[in-house]
C-alpha cells in the first residue's frame, strides 16, 4: 500500500511541473486550424477527432462496461491512506433506459481465511443511490448523491451523447495549452442554460487528457471546478479506455482509480440492478 500511494503523491505533484515548461514548448504546439475554419467549426471537427480517436460507433454503442481496479482517497491534495478496491457494472443510457451503476466494494477476510469478501454495494439509479448490505437497502446521502448525478451529468459520455445534441448548444475551439508535458487543443461546449463542458484533447492521438465543469456550490454561495484527467489510455475490442482517472475539486485532488480490467458489452441481468435485492449473507 505505501508503494502504491507513494505513485498517488507522485502523480499528484507531476500536476505542478506542468507549469513550468516554456514557453518553447507551447509555441511548439501550434494550433491545427483550417484556412476559413471558425472557432466554433474547429471546436466541432476536434470533437468529431476525439470520437474517433475513441473508437467511433464501437465507442458510442458500448452498451455495457466492466471494471474492476482500486481507488485511492485524498484530503486538501494529500493521501488520506484509505485504498480500497471495487468491481463495478454499468449499463449506459441506451433509448428508453437510464444509466444504472453498481459498485461492490472488496475487503480483506482476514487472516485465518484469506480472500476478499463483499459486505457493502452502491447501486445508483437514474436518481437515486442505494446503499446494500445483506440486511437490506439505505438511501445514501443526499450531498453524496447530488455530486454523483452532477458528474454523471458531465462525463464524457454525457457530453458526447447528450449536451452536444441540445438545441441552443454551442461548441468552441478555446486555444491551445500544456497538460502533463502534453500539447492539448481546448473545447468547450455550452448550452442554451450555460451548463459549459471543457475539454482537453492531445494534439496528437486526439484523445480526451482533462475534462472539467463548473457549478455553483448553494452552500457557499459560489462556484466550483470539477476535473477528472485521465491516463494510460489503452484499447479494449477497439476502444480507448483510461486506465487511470484522478479528480479534482478546486484543484485540489480528491481521489485516484487504477483500474486492472475492463470489458465492454458484458451481458447483465437486470438483478444486478435492483435495490430491492440485497446482498448475500455468506
Amino acid at each position: 500500500m505505501k508503494g502504491l500511494l507513494l505513485a498517488l503523491v507522485l502523480v499528484g505533484t507531476g500536476r505542478g511541473a506542468v507549469a513550468q515548461q516554456g514557453a518553447q514548448e507551447m509555441k511548439s504546439a501550434a494550433p491545427a486550424s483550417r484556412p476559413g475554419e471558425t472557432q466554433e467549426q474547429k471546436g466541432k471537427r476536434l470533437l468529431d477527432e476525439m470520437l474517433k480517436a475513441l473508437g467511433g460507433d464501437a465507442w458510442l454503442n458500448r452498451g455495457t462496461v466492466y471494471d474492476e481496479g482500486q481507488v485511492a482517497s485524498f484530503f486538501r491534495g494529500q493521501p488520506t491512506g484509505a485504498v480500497t478496491r471495487f468491481e463495478e457494472w454499468k449499463r449506459l443510457e441506451t433509448a428508453g433506459s437510464p444509466e444504472v451503476t453498481r459498485i461492490e466494494f472488496l475487503t480483506i477476510k482476514g487472516m485465518i481465511k484469506p480472500g476478499m469478501k463483499r459486505d457493502v454495494a452502491h447501486l445508483w439509479t437514474a436518481d437515486q443511490g442505494v446503499e446494500l448490505t445483506y440486511k437490506g437497502k439505505t438511501l445514501l446521502p443526499k450531498p453524496q448523491v447530488e455530486d454523483y448525478m452532477r458528474r454523471r451529468g458531465h462525463t464524457l459520455d454525457a457530453v458526447m451523447k447528450d449536451l452536444i445534441k441540445q438545441p441552443g448548444v454551442i461548441v468552441i475551439a478555446e486555444g491551445i495549452g500544456m497538460r502533463d508535458r502534453l500539447p492539448v487543443d481546448k473545447v468547450t461546449v455550452l448550452t442554451a442554460n450555460n451548463d459549459a463542458v471543457t475539454l482537453e484533447l492531445d494534439q496528437h492521438s486526439h484523445l480526451p487528457v482533462q475534462r472539467a465543469f463548473e457549478w455553483r456550490n448553494e452552500q457557499f454561495k459560489d462556484h466550483d471546478i470539477d476535473e477528472e484527467v485521465y491516463g494510460d489510455w489503452r484499447y479494449y475490442q477497439g476502444i480507448a479506455t483510461p486506465m487511470n482517472m484522478t479528480r479534482y475539486r478546486n484543484g485540489d485532488m480528491v481521489d485516484q482509480t487504477f483500474y486492472v480490467k475492463v470489458k465492454y458489452g458484458e451481458p447483465m441481468g437486470a438483478e444486478l440492478f435492483d435495490p430491492e435485492k440485497p446482498l448475500l449473507k455468506k
